[in-house]
């Protein structure tokens, strides 16, 4: 049952989280837009498409915006609380720090419910819909994902390299296309300036070049007789086939990511992934079999047994042969491991990506447990941070909650690639920032509960004082017994 004082709190938290929550969210979501903001302005997207792109990133934000908003106006609540001496009246009145904590920290883990909800069902929708939408941007403006100075190779059999791009991006210079040739040399083509467009249809890409040259090398491999052809043009037309990599509002199968799958799709990708081991040992001992066909004799040949006198007399392995079998018995060895080897290092690679895949789903099964549990711990580190600082206001929390937000991140983020390099377990790795930070909330709390003066300026004076008296009389003590 709801107290007085429980009221109390929860309305003095409301307001800041609301404003928190909102200033957290605009934040990352400009995060995205700043990187992108060139590639979006002027390019002529229409504003439902504009408004639609700001709402799914704003959707992928919401779970890491909820603990960074619950640490903030945690600070700021009791920091607030604590500056109007209302702290120090209820702990006067004989209620303990933890009493009074009781009603945000149920109303906490609503949230963190509500951020496992929403990073389960809503977050992989969103995360589809985000890539799907950019890619009908890259498609009908592909200027946008061509970069100035950057190699460009979205397109089957064709790099494309613009020097320069005009602001409406339709004016080009400096353009270098390599054509794959498939034989001694790629064609290459270079251009002053040209035009770049899409056909009304939005099937093709369109690349009108001024001042150029083509270049080509005709020939079969393995001769020196070849003919090297320089044609040089005025205007020249290449029309790029965009259905490579074109995808539209109704291909969303096309994508796959882990983060576009739920706890229990991951679950199922994980146990399938999870038996590779035993899969590639099969198939390696398959591969193998067809080039090393005396080992399945071994049992009933006995053909481990060798002649020992022989062995002792041969110095080498070639010794054992007959001259005449010699080479062709060497040669028909060394083609055999060749196979083997190559055969071998195919599967490697397979099991590596495999095994990376399984990385990643195991990466985001965690993700989705870590952000819901940072909303209680960073809740448990801002609520005593607040009634220690006793500060108010926007300055003095927005400086502690940037410091221990920017803690939690760098280490999410640091957790996250050591997995991803091999050096830790994906649960090592993805509640490395919960495991620190747990440590310093059980800290702060006790820190708080007894009245801890940590971030009191006037009591690190008093004990600098202190030990600089203490220092003094030390040393004319030990002057005067000098």
């Amino acid at each position: 049952m709801l107290k007085k004082l429980d009221i109390l709190i929860i309305r003095s938290f409301i307001g800041p989280f609301l404003a928190a929550f909102a200033i957290s969210l605009f934040v990352l979501t400009m995060q995205f837009f700043w990187l992108y903001i060139d590639d979006l302005v002027g390019k002529g997207l229409d504003f439902f498409t504009v408004m639609k792109l700001v709402g799914l990133v704003m959707l992928f934000w919401v779970p890491m915006a909820l603990p960074l908003a619950l640490l903030f106006s945690s600070i700021m609540t009791f920091g607030n609380l604590g500056e109007s001496f209302e702290l120090v009246a209820i702990k006067a009145s004989g209620i303990p720090l933890l009493r009074f904590m009781r009603p945000l920290f149920v109303i906490t883990i609503f949230l963190s419910g509500l951020a496992f909800l929403f990073s389960n069902n809503i977050i992989p929708v969103t995360q589809l819909k985000l890539a799907s939408l950019k890619y009908d941007i890259i498609v009908s403006k592909p200027a946008i994902d061509i970069k100035e100075g950057v190699f460009y190779d979205k397109l089957d059999g064709y790099v494309i390299k613009l020097g320069k791009k005009e602001k409406n991006d339709s004016v080009i210079h400096d353009i270098v296309l390599f054509e794959k040739n498939y034989g001694l040399q790629d064609n290459m083509l270079m251009a002053q300036s040209g035009i770049m467009r899409i056909t009304p249809d939005k099937k093709f890409l369109e690349f009108i070049l001024k001042n150029g040259w083509r270049f080509e090398e005709r020939g079969s491999r393995g001769t020196t007789n070849t003919e090297f052809i320089r044609l040089g043009f005025k205007e020249y037309k290449k029309v790029f086939d965009l259905k490579s990599f074109q995808m539209n509002k109704s291909g969303d199968s096309a994508f796959y990511d882990p983060k576009m799958l739920s706890l229990r799709q991951l679950n199922s990708a994980i146990d399938s992934l999870e038996h590779i081991d035993s899969f590639y040992t099969r198939k390696a001992r398959t591969e193998i079999t067809p080039y090393v066909r005396f080992a399945r004799y071994a049992k009933d040949t006995g053909w481990i047994k060798v002649d020992t006198a022989l062995l002792k007399t041969a110095k080498t392995f070639d010794a054992l042969l007959p001259d005449s079998l010699r080479e062709s018995i060497i040669d028909g060895s060394l083609g055999q491991l060749n196979s083997i080897k190559g055969n071998m290092s195919f599967l490697a690679s397979d099991y590596e990506e495999k095994y990376k895949s399984l990385q990643l789903h195991e990466i985001e099964w965690h993700r989705k447990f870590t952000l819901s549990v940072a909303c209680i711990v960073l809740f448990l580190i801002g609520a005593p941070l607040g009634s220690i600082i006793r500060k108010g206001g926007l300055g003095t929390p927005l400086v502690f909650a940037i410091i221990f937000f920017v803690l939690f991140h760098l280490f999410n983020t640091f957790g996250e690639k050591f997995v991803k390099s091999g050096q830790a377990s994906p649960m090592e790795g993805m509640w490395l920032s919960t495991i620190v930070l747990i440590p310093i909330g059980a800290f702060l709390t006790f820190k708080a509960m007894r009245d801890s003066q940590l971030f009191n300026q006037e009591f690190y004076y008093r004990t600098f004082t202190r030990l600089h008296k203490i220092w003094n009389n030390f040393r004319k003590e030990k002057d005067h017994r000098l």
